[in-house]
């Protein structure tokens, strides 16, 4: 157990404090002023608090465990989205959470590293060699497809964009054949550019139908996106102000607590989806680099990590959640800078919310285990 612990990786641990750290600044200065979420910085620091623990204690387990037992995970993460569909709470439009008295619980989000560790487990059965479209694709989008599926349903756009993306670099980096790349990408293109054909020829019907289905939320987002000049005021609010929000902090910033947009109430989920807002607005374009840089960090060391690795299976975990936070990063600050559609995807390590962290923490916990066993792992190869 000590030779364990030995091995852990104090640089990613140094990283994720200075994380923590940025997080409880930006969600008191969120909150200060707002005595409904008074407590989100003394809850945020116990999940911070337990989510350390999960990433420590996962060093003492072999990573190869979960890898034997990802048909139970799957089936049980199947399970999980299923239920909460049919007895799960309503949270800004999807009925996608489990109420645990004051915690809430969003099996989504659990699904992600189920996800990574199933189709690490699939490619590596290959060892390296060129995916097979029949024996590896279409497994493979047939594994993710069900549970993109049933968090459409919910409805969470964000998460079921998530779950593309880490199939999508998990692939690349699985030694998928070009030729496949390049019909995928074309398919791609072809569909988004159907999408927005379809989108706007008929607007009206779909705006229709989602207002009647009370989903108009959907359309705001995707219509403000696709056409900002013909969106209403309303639905441009929140990108708008946010962008206003992030250029008057200028290259320091308006001072901590003193952020004005934020303080009047102009930006929403300030404490989540939002809290890029408040980094940008209080603390400039200094406080977003120092942030963006520690996300950099802890990226680069998880790919050295990866680079080290002998087993191809942890190669590929280790790449499914790096592409997992690099685009919830991008995706969060994007859409604060018009960059991308409004999407209810939070900032890792840095936004409120206890089931997102703990999953982000579990995440880090299963690459310092792949870290801590790849010794023993050439032991055994040879």
């Amino acid at each position: 157990m000590l030779n364990k612990l030995k091995k852990l990786d104090w640089g990613i641990l140094l990283i994720l404090g200075l994380l923590m750290a940025v997080s409880v600044v930006a969600i008191h200065s969120a909150t200060a002023f707002t005595p409904k979420y008074s407590g989100s910085v003394v809850k945020q620091l116990m999940f911070y608090g337990l989510g350390f623990g999960v990433a420590i204690v996962s060093v003492l387990f072999d990573y190869r465990i979960v890898l034997k037992l990802w048909h139970v995970m799957y089936g049980v993460g199947i399970a999980l989205l299923i239920a909460v569909y049919f007895f799960g709470g309503i949270v800004n439009g999807a009925k996608g959470w489990f109420r645990l008295g004051a915690f809430s619980f969003q099996p989504a989000e659990i699904v992600k590293i189920i996800l990574i560790i199933g189709i690490a487990y699939l490619m590596g059965k290959r060892q390296g060699d060129k995916l097979n479209f029949s024996q590896d694709l279409l497994p493979i989008g047939a594994f993710a497809f069900l549970p993109f599926l049933l968090v459409m349903i919910q409805p969470d756009l964000g998460n079921a964009i998530i779950y593309l993306v880490i199939v999508v670099g998990m692939l690349w980096i699985g030694n998928v054949k070009y030729t496949h790349v390049l019909i995928g990408i074309t398919a791609l293109v072809a569909g988004l550019v159907l999408f927005v054909m379809l989108f706007n020829m008929f607007n009206e019907q779909i705006y229709n139908y989602l207002d009647n289905a009370e989903k108009t939320h959907w359309y705001d987002r995707i219509n403000t996106f696709i056409n900002p000049n013909e969106a209403s005021a309303d639905a441009r609010h929140q990108s708008e102000n946010a962008m206003i929000a992030i250029g008057s902090g200028g290259l320091s910033g308006d001072g901590f607590l003193q952020g004005d947009m934020k303080n009047g109430g102009f930006i929403p989920y300030t404490y989540s989806d939002s809290i890029f807002v408040v980094i940008g607005e209080e603390f400039g374009f200094q406080g977003s680099a120092i942030l963006l840089m520690l996300y950099f960090l802890l990226i680069y060391r998880m790919i050295m990590i990866a680079f080290k690795c002998y087993d191809r299976r942890a190669s590929y975990i280790i790449i499914g959640i790096v592409s997992m936070f690099v685009f919830q990063v991008f995706q969060n600050i994007g859409m604060m800078i018009g960059l991308m559609p409004i999407t209810g995807i939070t900032l890792p390590f840095v936004s409120y919310g206890g089931t997102s962290l703990l999953l982000n923490m579990l995440s880090i916990g299963l690459v310092l285990s792949i870290k801590a066993h790849q010794e023993v792992y050439e032991l055994v190869a040879d």
